[in-house]
């Protein structure tokens, strides 16, 4: 999943950046307000961390303009301000939550997660297709009950497919989704990708493999 954070202080950023990556996010910066505009409006993010107080233009604009332009991506507005009138006014332009700093980056990873699941998912979710689980909170896969370990990409990729089971994904919304802006990309790191995952959830157990090809257009998972 990719989110995108826009956050004038370098040091919360980065601190934010480097958490999320740990957890498998792919993660791009945007260090003021029309550059996090520009890059909301420019790439598709399944989430965006917004700080309030940005040079060029404050988050409440930002936001504001991003649902005048039939952008639905969850917001999380991150702001020193808390009192009750920044929140409201905050909901109000768009947001979808709202988060006082300072905080504890475990309570930004539960909104995190918690945002990232709606509107569909319960409060305890558990990713499947057939026997193969995969629990977000936990960041655990299983298969037929036997743990499985993926390195930090392999988990995101088989977490986006997961969240679009039955799906066909091109190379492009994979790339999109799974790597951020600055990564190196060669033009067949999906397929290698790919290759790697059904390695370890596919070819190590009986039955169909979940993992589908479907030519020419991208790829899939499912039962």
């Amino acid at each position: 999943m990719r989110i995108l954070v826009v956050e004038d202080e370098h040091r919360i950023a980065q601190a934010v950046k480097e958490g999320l990556e740990q957890e498998s996010y792919a993660v791009d910066v945007a260090y003021d307000g029309e550059d996090g505009y520009n890059s909301a409006t420019a790439d598709e993010y399944d989430l965006i961390l917004l700080d309030v107080m940005l040079p060029s233009m404050d988050g409440y604009t930002v936001c504001q303009k991003l649902r005048a332009d039939g952008i639905h991506t969850p917001i999380l507005m991150l702001t020193a301000k808390d009192q009750s009138r920044d929140v409201v006014k905050g909901l109000d332009t768009g947001a979808d939550d709202y988060l006082a700093k300072p905080f504890p980056f475990e309570v930004l990873l539960a909104r995190v997660r918690a945002l990232l699941r709606r509107p569909h998912e319960t409060a305890r979710e558990v990713l499947q297709a057939a026997d193969l689980t995969l629990d977000p909170s936990a960041k655990s896969v299983e298969r037929g009950g036997k743990s499985i370990a993926l390195s930090s990409k392999e988990y995101a990729l088989l977490e986006y497919l997961l969240r679009n089971q039955n799906k066909v994904l091109s190379k492009n919304n994979i790339m999109t989704h799974v790597w951020d802006f600055d990564a190196d990309i060669l033009p067949n790191t999906v397929e290698v990708f790919i290759a790697y995952l059904r390695a370890k959830v596919d070819k190590p157990f009986k039955g169909p493999g979940l993992i589908q090809t479907v030519r020419g257009f991208g790829y899939k998972i499912g039962s």
